[in-house]
């Protein structure tokens, strides 16, 4: 495995944490999406010292990409931590219409509370957190039912707090995706980079392809061979694995020698794209 040193902490995020800060006053709950591929990688550690004892949520994102039987795992996990838990797919709307109701569930306590003093009308506010290119933008809309929040595929397009209005019982504070000063290991980074929460013009593509190559060998071979048609030789290093990739496509550039830096472009597209199947890069206990 090649080291990468990948770290990336815009201005305007040291000012949305700030912010975040002062709104938490505002509201009754905190709910953070993940990316149910990456759920720790996804999350930043900031979040549980900001929330403090506010009730929380925890969404885990695009679990039409991520492996079943890992999300499970993932899922039982955060509520052994006293976390509500949704599983979504924020582009189809898989999960979404159960939003509001596990809203209601974990809240219950301060309903009932509401109701002994005949505040039954009082509205919740949700704060929503979460880094940049999980999908938090896209959930919002999907749970508002209408285009509010800026959506992309790029990170960090949210740059202000926002309230957005559910219905006549649920308002949310959509809130900018905050990265952390310095990821914890390498293997965060590149978690984080491979699923495309880190902009693809700061890093080494072709060292990061390579070291997923590495990753789905041990983890998932078969997807490799299904999607490249290639077996991957268990004693090639990752550039080896991307150079037979390279081949079997036939990315083939002047003297010979094989295009590395576009199968890295196709590796990496495609495996954020979901065309390598159902794949989690990080199972509970192992990370």
């Amino acid at each position: 495995m090649e080291e990468l040193n990948i770290q990336w902490y815009p201005g305007h995020m040291t000012r949305a944490r700030r912010k975040m800060e002062e709104c938490l006053k505002m509201v009754d709950a905190v709910c953070e999406i993940t990316d149910a591929r990456i759920p720790l990688s996804s999350r930043n550690p900031d979040i549980d010292a900001l929330a403090g004892d506010k009730p929380r949520m925890m969404i885990l994102n695009r679990v039409d990409q991520a492996d079943p039987a890992v999300t499970k795992r993932w899922a039982a996990y955060f509520r052994s931590r006293n976390m509500v838990v949704l599983e979504t797919d924020c582009k189809s709307g898989k999960g979404i219409r159960g939003f509001s109701q596990a809203v209601r569930e974990l809240l219950a306590e301060k309903l009932a509370g509401y109701a002994a003093k005949g505040q039954t009308g009082r509205k919740l506010r949700v704060m929503v957190v979460g880094i940049p290119n999980v999908g938090k933008s896209t959930f919002i809309n999907q749970v508002a039912g209408r285009k509010i929040a800026a959506a992309s595929d790029r990170p960090g397009v949210t740059r202000a707090n926002q309230w957005v209005s559910v219905d006549a019982s649920l308002d949310l504070l959509d809130t900018p995706g905050i990265l952390w000063p310095k990821f914890d290991s390498q293997e965060v980074g590149e978690n984080l980079a491979c699923t495309g929460a880190v902009r693809d013009e700061i890093l080494d593509r072709v060292t990061l392809a390579a070291n997923l190559m590495l990753r789905l060998r041990a983890m998932y071979p078969e997807r490799l061979t299904e999607r490249y048609k290639f077996v991957p030789d268990p004693e090639a290093d990752g550039f080896a694995l991307l150079e037979a990739a390279a081949k079997k496509r036939g990315f083939l550039i002047s003297g010979g020698e094989y295009d590395l830096d576009r199968m890295a472009a196709v590796l990496l597209d495609e495996f954020r794209g979901g065309k390598l199947g159902r794949v989690s890069l990080e199972e509970p206990g192992k990370n």
